[in-house]
């Protein structure tokens, strides 16, 4: 095939958020309603955009849309300029107004009770004017949302599973702990066997999380089945409350019970279960004067949690 002329004038910035819209919708109803605009306006743009291109983007079907081998590597492409735009934009503002920037964080549980916030309060005590933004979501929806440039960086456990578009960074290593309330009938027991646990409900992390994965795994190793009573969740603050409220249990990174005197770590090995916490940059792409003020606030005091 021709190589298509891509700067003759035809292509424009709305063909690239129509991709990155329709790829992550995976349907034309969704990315109609994401970018506010008519059904026959994203079909119309996206035939003009595979004219533009001489290839076909997306296989059509009864339940949506799906990448086809050109839609996929040109929603990469698409993601990149785009993410480039919106560091431009941020960046002028930044020059313009000094301290008056915008980092963006995306976060999973690991680093959200300790690291996070105190890396926060220590910018902001510095950069009272810079405006942090954290959005919680799951490992797989913020590499997205980092390719695209809706967040600057990802903070939490780092996984075999980021892509080849992103460059990690370890921060410190932990282990994973068993955790009950203050108030449970296993608190304060020298010896605590998994068999114990078994009477009593369960909070677990969600089933799109590595850390369920080696749960279940854990559980078959040692003839535990996975716990019936249960509930799925990785929002701290609801963990954290019904730990204090009730006699579940829940298994969570290490540092989550650090200086919090209503919930108590079990002396329960979950042996070999551990991870690194640590950052997740988009390769390539330069990093804004605000995103580097943050980064390097979470470099130092990652490194004081290391050291207590």
């Amino acid at each position: 095939m021709d190589t298509p002329r891509l700067l003759d004038g035809r292509l424009k910035l709305r063909h690239l958020i129509l991709v990155d819209a329709l790829t992550e919708q995976g349907s034309v109803v969704g990315a109609a309603a994401a970018l506010h605009v008519t059904q026959p306006v994203v079909t119309r743009g996206l035939h003009d955009l595979e004219a533009i291109l001489g290839v076909t983007l997306y296989d059509r079907g009864p339940r949506g849309i799906t990448p086809t081998v050109f839609g996929a590597a040109f929603t990469d492409h698409a993601r990149a300029v785009i993410a480039q735009l919106r560091h431009a934009a941020r960046h002028m503002v930044e020059i313009a107004e000094a301290d008056r920037g915008t980092v963006v964080i995306g976060m999973h549980l690991a680093g959200s009770n300790l690291l996070l916030p105190r890396a926060i309060a220590a910018v902001k005590a510095e950069h009272p004017l810079l405006t942090v933004v954290v959005r919680e979501a799951t490992p797989e929806t913020l590499l997205v949302d980092l390719e695209a440039g809706r967040v600057d960086l990802i903070l939490g456990r780092l996984t075999t599973s980021a892509g080849g578009n992103t460059v990690r960074e370890s921060l410190y290593e932990e282990s994973v702990k068993v955790l009950v309330g203050a108030g449970h009938p296993l608190s304060g027991q020298d010896e605590v066997a998994l068999a114990d646990l078994e009477a009593y409900p369960w909070i677990l992390p969600g089933t799109e999380t590595v850390l369920r994965r080696e749960l279940e795994e854990f559980f078959v190793r040692n003839g535990m089945a996975l716990p019936e009573n249960r509930v799925e969740c990785t929002s701290f603050l609801t963990v954290r409350q019904l730990l204090a409220e009730t006699d579940v249990v829940a298994v969570l990174p290490g540092l989550i019970s650090r200086g919090d005197p209503r919930l108590v770590t079990l002396p329960v090995s979950l042996e070999p279960i551990g991870h690194s916490v640590g950052i997740t940059l988009p390769a390539g792409r330069p990093l804004g004067p605000s995103t580097q003020k943050l980064l390097a606030t979470l470099r130092s005091v990652a490194a004081e949690l290391g050291q207590t």
